[in-house]
C-alpha cells in the first residue's frame, strides 16, 4: 500500500478514519492524502465582482488554516501527509483524487445509518463507495488495533466476485489477516442444498485460485437475511473487519439485493472494507 486517501470534514468520525489511515499508512510507510471538499458556489467561484473574490478568498484562507490546525495531531508526527483541498461537495470527486494519485485505499468515517456528517450532509456510504474503484473502508468507531485477525468476504460466488475476492486476498495477505469466504444461504426460492452451493464455491475458486486449497477457508451460515447472516457470522467467529464487493455505480452486487450492502456497512459496528466489481 503506497497511497491513502481520508476525506475530512473536521468531525469526530472523521478523525476516527484518520487515526485508522495514520496507523495504516505507518505500517506500509505509505503517503497519507488528506481531502477536503469546500462546498463553494460557481457565482463565488466564478464571478469577476472583487467583493464577490475577495470574499473566495477569504474562505479559502480559513478552510485552509482550520485544516491546518486539524492535521496537527501528535499520532500524525513521522506520517508523510500532503493536504488536499477540493471547492466542490462531490461525491464523484474522491475517486478523481484516488485516480489521480493512484491511490491504493479511501477510509471514510461514518455515523452509520445517519450517515456522513458536515461537508457528507444527505450522503452516505453508499454513494461514495459506488463512485470509487478505489477500495473503500468505513469506520464508525475508533479503532485501537489495526491488526485484523480474521476477515470475512462476504460473496455469492459468482464469476463477477472473481476480481473483488481477488483484490481482497491481496489486501489482507498484506495486513496479515486470515480472509475466511463466506455464503449466506437464504430460505425459499434463494435455498440452495449443500451440494449445489458446494459445486458452486469449487467453481469460483478454480476459477479464482487455479486450485481448491482455501476450501477450509469458505463458511456457509443460514440466515433469514443476507445482512443477518453476515452478522451472525462474524460476531461467531470474532472478525475484525468485513468485505464485499459493490458493482459500483450500480450499487452494491446483486448478491445485496436491495439495501442490504449498504444495510452492512451502516449497521455492522465492525470496519468495513468494499471491493470493486
Amino acid at each position: 500500500m503506497k497511497k491513502i486517501i481520508v476525506p475530512i470534514d473536521f468531525s469526530e468520525h472523521s478523525e476516527y478514519a484518520l487515526k485508522t489511515a495514520a496507523k495504516l499508512a505507518k505500517r506500509s510507510n505509505a503517503e497519507l492524502l488528506a481531502l477536503h471538499m469546500l462546498e463553494m458556489s460557481d457565482v463565488i467561484l466564478t464571478k469577476s465582482d472583487s467583493e464577490q473574490q475577495q470574499k473566495a478568498l477569504f474562505f479559502l484562507k480559513l478552510v485552509e488554516q482550520r485544516f491546518e490546525t486539524f492535521l496537527d495531531k501528535d499520532y500524525l508526527k513521522d506520517v508523510n501527509i500532503t493536504p488536499i483541498v477540493k471547492h466542490f461537495k462531490v461525491f464523484s470527486e474522491v475517486n478523481d483524487v484516488a485516480e489521480e494519485h493512484d491511490a491504493d485505499l479511501i477510509v471514510m468515517g461514518s455515523h452509520g445509518t445517519s450517515g456522513f456528517t458536515e461537508f457528507f450532509v444527505g450522503s452516505n456510504t453508499e454513494r461514495v463507495v459506488r463512485n470509487s474503484e478505489t477500495p473503500v473502508l468505513v469506520i464508525k468507531n475508533e479503532i485501537k488495533d489495526i491488526d485484523f485477525g480474521t476477515a470475512i468476504f462476504a460473496t455469492n460466488f459468482e464469476e463477477e466476485n472473481v476480481r473483488p475476492y481477488l483484490n481482497a486476498t491481496s489486501m489482507f495477505e498484506a495486513l496479515g489477516a486470515k480472509l475466511m469466504l463466506l455464503y449466506v444461504n437464504l430460505p425459499n426460492e434463494h435455498f440452495k442444498s449443500s451440494v449445489e452451493i458446494e459445486k458452486k464455491i469449487a467453481k469460483f475458486l478454480l476459477t479464482a485460485d487455479g486450485n481448491l486449497d482455501k476450501l477450509d477457508d469458505v463458511a456457509y451460515q443460514a440466515d433469514y437475511t443476507v445482512e443477518q447472516g453476515v452478522m451472525n457470522y462474524a460476531n461467531k467467529v470474532g472478525a475484525d473487519i468485513i468485505a464485499i464487493p459493490t458493482h459500483g455505480r450500480k450499487g452494491i452486487s446483486h448478491f445485496f439485493a436491495g439495501s442490504i450492502g449498504e444495510d452492512i456497512a451502516n449497521h455492522s459496528p465492525l470496519p468495513v472494507i468494499t471491493f470493486m466489481i
